[in-house]
């Protein structure tokens, strides 16, 4: 009987959690890179919603009652997660992230053994589930982890927020990333001031839509501009590291020419061909370049793809993780 209070228990806080889950994963749906990703998520948040079912009709054969203020408090705790982690680096939210997965893992472990001990077969078969489920997240946000550590771009994308806080944090440690999200932000802030103003004076629509994709278009010309002439004069002086920050700065923006790809007449190369050439791409930092390069120039899906498939295989063997 004691036995079986520790599951009901138990089995109360895993529908909180998971209900938490859920909603996490839904809101990721959003910062997903590629579809692949988003679809992922998307399957991910349908999962532990089937989870959460499974969880409450188990709670409820062992003669639990699910208290009705559990899921609320899961959308609520979910809500709070994604209002507060705004405020800190994109890593920051995605440690938090795999916190609750290791703690709906262990959970789910101390409950696999309490059904074995108390000859609840059918808790058992949930538990040993929902091991797996999370054992196979914990992988996939370990993997996510390790891209962003590895320079990035990571299978999901900071918030605006998320960019603002990553890059003060980084800011002293990496100067080129910091100063290229900061160039596109101030972008980006014309282009919506554009686009509200076209809003509110509907007759000047028009005018106003290509009046923002020329400051757009000239401010991004005037980077490109300003980076390439940092890099030629600090170069010219001898300093490698003012060099080498400014080239980082283009790379991380997508701001190269073909020629300084990995990857031989790329340009050229059909989108068959264009994947192949990225699988033998040993490099981050190559791999890298070519996501920027083509999210700004083709933006081919099934490319972007590859490329961010080969970065997580790379990410997989820094963290130890099998295929």
């Amino acid at each position: 009987m004691a036995a079986n209070s520790k599951i009901v228990n138990q089995l109360r806080a895993l529908v909180l959690l998971t209900k938490t889950e859920e909603q996490v994963a839904r809101t990721r749906i959003s910062q997903a890179r590629t579809d692949a990703v988003r679809r992922e998520l998307t399957q991910n948040a349908d999962n532990a919603a089937v989870r959460t079912i499974e969880i409450t009709e188990a709670l409820r054969s062992l003669g639990g009652i699910p208290d009705v203020v559990t899921p609320a408090l899961g959308r609520l705790s979910a809500v709070l997660k994604a209002t507060f982690e705004q405020a800190a680096p994109f890593e920051e939210a995605l440690l938090t992230d795999l916190s609750l997965e290791h703690q709906l893992l262990d959970r789910a472990t101390y409950v696999k053994v309490l059904a074995e001990q108390a000859k609840e077969t059918r808790v058992r078969r949930l538990a040993e589930k929902l091991i797996s489920a999370h054992e196979a997240t914990v992988d996939w946000l370990t993997i996510v982890l390790a891209e962003e550590a590895l320079g990035g771009p990571a299978a999901l994308v900071p918030t605006p927020v998320q960019k603002v806080a990553g890059g003060v944090a980084r800011a002293v440690n990496a100067p080129a990333r910091f100063w290229a999200n900061t160039v596109n932000n101030t972008i980006e802030t014309v282009k919506h001031a554009g686009e509200k103003t076209s809003d509110r004076f509907s007759a000047g629509t028009d005018k106003a839509a290509d009046l923002t994709g020329a400051v757009k278009e000239t401010l991004a010309a005037g980077r490109s501009a300003s980076l390439r002439r940092a890099e030629q004069i600090a170069r010219r002086e001898g300093n490698k590291d003012a060099a080498k920050a400014a080239k980082s700065a283009r790379e991380e923006l997508g701001d190269v020419s073909a020629d300084e790809l990995p990857i031989k007449n790329f340009d050229q190369l059909s989108v068959g061909d264009a994947v192949k050439a990225i699988k033998d791409l040993k490099e981050s930092h190559d791999i890298r370049v070519v996501i920027r390069y083509e999210e700004t120039h083709k933006d081919r899906s099934n490319v972007v793809s590859a490329a961010q498939t080969a970065l997580a295989e790379l990410a997989k063997d820094a963290v130890g993780i099998s295929s």
